[in-house]
C-alpha cells in the first residue's frame, strides 16, 4: 500500500509515478480527495479530544473547590457524544480509503524507465553465449514428444488444458531441478522453508495479489474450522481459501503483524512449491507445450532487510538465480523491465531471461522484485529499532521457475537425433 503521507503531501510526484503504471488521474485524486477529507476530520477529532481532556481536567478542579460544573458537565456530555459520532465516522472513512488504496500499486522507484510494455524494456546485459546449431533446434513440446517426456493428452484427461504430466526421465529431471536449487539457494545463505500451497484472504492482501487479482487465483471451497461432521441441516464455518500462486504469499506472510528484532534482519527465505494460474496467458499464445501452465512448480526467494540495504539485496537475489543458470550453462540476460511492464507490487524489477534456441529467442524465467515497504504496510511487517517499530523492504523473485528451467534444458542440450542430454551438475541428483 502507498504511503497516504506521501499521497497528500507530494501529490503531483505520486502522480506524475503512477501514470508511469498506467493509473488513470481520476483514481489518484479520488484517492487523494478521500485522504484529505479524513486527516481533516482526524485533526477535527484530535481537537475535540484535547479539548475534552482539557475540560475534564477543569471539571474535577471545579468540582474540588466547590464551583458550578454544570455548564462544564453539559459541555462534556455534548463533546462525548460529538467525538463518538466523530470516531464512528472516522472509522468507515478510514475503511473507505483503504478499500481504495488497495487497489493502487506501487511507485515506480528510479531505477523504472518509463515505457509502455515489454518492448520498452531495457537489457541490462548477457550471461553466456548461445550454442550454434548444426541442425534446427526443436522446440520443447516436439522433444516432449519425441522422447515421451511430456504427455498432454493425460494432463488434459486428468484436468483441463494447460495441466500436463512428466514421464521417466522428466519427471525425475524435474524433481533433480528442484533439489539442486534449494541446495544451490541454500548455500547462498536462503534458509530453506515449506509452506502450505492454500492460503487465506489476509495473506493475499498484505502481499498484493487481492483485490485486484481475485480472478486470476483458483478459490477452493470453504471448509469447516474443524474436522468434526457437522450437524444434519448445520452448515459449519468456514474460510475463504485459495491455491498459491507463488511462495512469495506465504514466506513474506510468516512475518505479518510481527516485529522483527533488528538483530534478525536480513531475514533471506528460499521455498520450494507448486504453484496455480488460473490466468495461463493470453489466448492463442504459447498453447503448445509448458511455457503457461495453470499449474506449475517454482522455487522462490524471498527476503525482508533495512530499507537502506534493498538494493543490495536485489543484486544478492539476481545474482543468486542467475547463478543457478550460469550452473546448468544456460545463456540468459538480465533485462530491466519499464513502468508500463512493471508487476502491482513491484517498485523495480529485474527479469532474467534464458535462450530457447527452439523458439530463437529469449524467454522470462525469473522475476526479481523490490517490493520496498509496498508490502510491508499492508501486512505491518516491522523490525524494531531502539523504541521506533520500522516498515521493513521485502523483496521476491523466482530461483527459479522449474517448467521454464526444464524447457530451457531441454531445447540447449538436445541432439539432431532428438534425444537430450543432461546437464553435468544435475546427474548426481538423478542416481
Amino acid at each position: 500500500m502507498i504511503d497516504v503521507k506521501l499521497l497528500i503531501n507530494d501529490f503531483k510526484r505520486v502522480k506524475e509515478l503512477l501514470l508511469i503504471k498506467k493509473v488513470e488521474p481520476s483514481v489518484l485524486e479520488q484517492a487523494f480527495l478521500l485522504a484529505n477529507e479524513y486527516r481533516t476530520n482526524l485533526k477535527h477529532l484530535e481537537n475535540l479530544q484535547a479539548k475534552q481532556n482539557s475540560d475534564s481536567k477543569l471539571f474535577f478542579k471545579y468540582k474540588k473547590e466547590n464551583k458550578d460544573t454544570k455548564e462544564l458537565a453539559d459541555s462534556l456530555s455534548s463533546l462525548k457524544s460529538n467525538i463518538a459520532e466523530l470516531e464512528n465516522s472516522l472509522n468507515k472513512q478510514e475503511n473507505e480509503l483503504n478499500n481504495f488504496l488497495l487497489n493502487i500499486p506501487n511507485l515506480p522507484d528510479s531505477k523504472t524507465p518509463k515505457g509502455d510494455d515489454e518492448n520498452d524494456n531495457i537489457v541490462l546485459e548477457n550471461i553466456l553465449i548461445p550454442k550454434k546449431f548444426d541442425f534446427t533446434p526443436k522446440e520443447h513440446w516436439e522433444l516432449a514428444q519425441d522422447n515421451k517426456w511430456i504427455d498432454f493428452e493425460c494432463g488434459i484427461k486428468l484436468a483441463k488444458s494447460r495441466f500436463s504430466v512428466l514421464r521417466y526421465e522428466a519427471a525425475r529431471l524435474n524433481r533433480a531441478l528442484i533439489n539442486f536449487m534449494l541446495d544451490f539457494n541454500r548455500e547462498q545463505g536462503f534458509a530453506e522453508i515449506c509452506t502450505p500451497v492454500i492460503v487465506n484472504k489476509e495473506s493475499l492482501f498484505a502481499t498484493g495479489q487481492l483485490p485486484k487479482f481475485e480472478d486470476d487465483m483458483f478459490k477452493i471451497d470453504s471448509f469447516a474450522d474443524d474436522e468434526s461432521q457437522p450437524s444434519k441441516g448445520h452448515k459449519p464455518k468456514g474460510h475463504e481459501l485459495y491455491l498459491i500462486s507463488t511462495a512469495e504469499i506465504t514466506l513474506t506472510n510468516l512475518y505479518r503483524d510481527v516485529i522483527i528484532p533488528k538483530d534478525n534482519l536480513p531475514i533471506q527465505m528460499c521455498s520450494y512449491t507448486p504453484c496455480f494460474r488460473k490466468e495461463a496467458g493470453s489466448a492463442g499464445r504459447d498453447t503448445r507445450g509448458i511455457i503457461r501452465q495453470h499449474q506449475f512448480d517454482k522455487v522462490e526467494l524471498v527476503a525482508i532487510t533495512f530499507p537502506d540495504k534493498s538494493d543490495e539485496m536485489q543484486e544478492k537475489m539476481i545474482n543468486c538465480a542467475s547463478g543457478i543458470l550460469k550452473e546448468l550453462e544456460l545463456p540468459h540476460r538480465f533485462v530491466q523491465l519499464c513502468g508500463g511492464d512493471l508487476g502491482f507490487s513491484a517498485s523495480n524489477t529485474v527479469d532474467i531471461e534464458v535462450w530457447l534456441p527452439g523458439q530463437n529467442c529469449y524467454r522470462e524465467i525469473s522475476s526479481i522484485s523490490n517490493v520496498r515497504d509496498f508490502q510491508s504496510r499492508r501486512g505491518r511487517i516491522r523490525y524494531k529499532d531502539g523504541k521506533k517499530n520500522i516498515l521493513a523492504h521485502t523483496l521476491n523473485g523466482s530461483s527459479l521457475a522449474v517448467g521454464r528451467t526444464l524447457v530451457a534444458i531441454m531445447e540447449n542440450y538436445q541432439n539432431q537425433d532428438g534425444s537430450i542430454n543432461i546437464p553435468s551438475v544435475l546427474k548426481k541428483y538423478m542416481v
